[in-house]
């Protein structure tokens, strides 16, 4: 039986779950304010997030709001922010969330519900 050729939206969707993947999420360090990590986007990803997501002048991601950094593929907890653009390297976002971050009660309610 022959294979179906993927469209190209298919294909682009493989190729973004791909890269997605790929992603690298540092190990957590903190001072006495914060926890931070640092997500090392693939560049292939990196050609794929939306153009109004840098400053034009610059050419430099902005920073990104959670439902932002979510959508072009980032998991984390709860918490974090985007904080920081690293320049030289823009495939680089830094991350931070208070260091005694409890979630909000609705979404630990939420997950003991989906446990039982």
């Amino acid at each position: 039986m022959d294979a179906v050729p993927l469209t190209k939206d298919q294909e682009e969707q493989r190729k973004l779950e791909e890269y997605i993947e790929k992603i690298h999420y540092s190990d957590r360090y903190s001072d006495d304010l914060y926890e931070y990590r640092h997500v090392i986007l693939p560049k292939q990803l990196l050609r794929l997030v939306p153009k109004n997501f840098f400053n034009e002048e610059q050419g430099t991601l902005r920073l990104l709001s959670e439902p932002e950094w979510r959508g072009i593929g980032i998991t984390q907890s709860l918490g974090w922010e985007h904080y920081e653009v690293h320049a030289p390297e823009p495939h680089v976002l830094l991350f931070r969330r208070p260091k005694d971050f409890v979630p909000p009660p609705q979404h630990a309610n939420t997950k003991a519900t989906r446990r039982r």
